[in-house]
């Protein structure tokens, strides 16, 4: 077999986007609005698990619509975008995903059948263990189906050349922590995918898949708080303003290699705050593609600390000279790092744990002296 090597250009990217949030936060409009801006003059499909709700919006988009019935097995999801794309629709919008996740027949309740259907053959064979080690027993390789076809769905989802938004539900989760004088407090739950305790409701690795994707909140309805959003992609999502069909148009125009002329967004409505823009404030306040990177900005949001007193836990934990920008810092530092060293240190503070909050005031010091 021979193999053809060319120079790369930018042209016919699919895109795939993902929008998380509970309900209120505007996911099926926001969805919509950025399907009819990638689009253009053509109508886009909507595959739909929430029974026939994407029809509410029948009167303001122009779209197809096809139901999705449970079960919602990966192969169902893969089966329906593989027709959509067939069909030759520009745009696809499935809503919602998290049903292959959590929903009837999902991966969740397909593990759980298999499971209960191993355990009742040890059971029917003559094994006499209690039925919690037979489930424990069995529990990883009952994974093996689901997540396998969970997979070959995503490894379908990259090769699609539509562009694909996947919706997502959310949850709000919590955990015990302790705090000050060793209490235990309640505080939002911490993920890399999350934002202040609001869970997507897939398979983890997911929304890392995607070409970006955001978690929206019902407080700030349509606004996108990125989970991952590489730098060429930041001047279409700006986070003070509701993703809308232009975001679309830009990101239509960008996948078929032309350019496009918008500035910044973040910088013009910083500008007119007087606040620092996102491109100064570098990766802290706009997340690259990385996970790890992306969770020290969120923590960073979730902290609120000034941006002097910021700075100084950088550097102190990191290092890195003082004429080095913070983003520059971060940027730089391994995920290994971030992971192992960063994450865990912030995640103390914001439950305010009374070790960490004692490390902070010693690198301030430090760093003040």
């Amino acid at each position: 077999m021979s193999y053809t090597f060319r120079p790369a250009t930018r042209e016919n990217i699919g895109l795939l986007i993902g929008l998380a949030g509970p309900s209120g936060s505007g996911k099926t409009y926001t969805a919509m609005r950025l399907a009819k801006g990638l689009a253009g003059d053509k109508p886009f499909a909507i595959i739909d698990t929430e029974a026939g709700r994407a029809k509410h919006y029948a009167d303001l988009f122009r779209f197809d619509h096809c139901d999705l019935m449970a079960p919602f097995r990966p192969m169902a999801y893969e089966e329906a975008i593989r027709a959509a794309e067939g069909a030759g629709y520009p745009v696809i919008v499935v809503d919602s995903t998290s049903h292959e996740h959590a929903g009837e027949g999902g991966l969740n309740e397909w593990h759980d059948e298999i499971l209960t259907e191993r355990v009742k053959r040890a059971k029917d064979s003559g094994d006499a263990r209690p039925e919690w080690q037979l489930r424990e027993s069995y529990n990883m390789l009952s994974w093996i189906d689901p997540k396998t076809a969970h997979r070959k769905m995503i490894s379908r989802l990259l090769q699609v050349r539509a562009h694909v938004i996947l919706c997502f539900r959310a949850e709000e989760k919590i955990e015990l922590k302790k705090g000050a004088n060793n209490k235990t407090e309640i505080v939002p739950k911490q993920t890399l995918a999350g934002f202040k305790g609001w869970i997507p409701i897939c398979e983890k690795n997911l929304p890392f898949e995607l070409t970006a994707s955001f978690i929206l909140l019902p407080d700030n309805p349509g606004r996108p708080v990125p989970i991952k959003l590489q730098k060429q992609h930041r001047p279409f999502f700006p986070e003070d303003q509701p993703i809308d069909e232009e975001a679309g148009r830009q990101l239509a125009e960008w996948a078929r290699g032309g350019t496009t002329t918008a500035s910044p967004p973040q910088q013009q409505s910083a500008a007119k705050e007087g606040r620092p823009s996102a491109s100064s404030q570098g990766s802290a306040a706009a997340p690259a593609s990385r996970p790890a990177l992306a969770a020290v900005a969120r923590m960073r949001s979730t902290l609120n600390y000034p941006d002097e007193q910021w700075d100084k836990l950088i550097r102190g934990t990191l290092g890195g000279a003082a004429t080095v920008p913070t983003a520059t810092i971060l940027d730089e530092a391994p995920d290994e790092v971030l992971e192992s060293d960063v994450l865990p240190f912030l995640r103390k503070l914001a439950g305010k744990n009374p070790q960490a909050l004692d490390d902070l005031a010693r690198i301030l010091n430090t760093t003040a002296a």
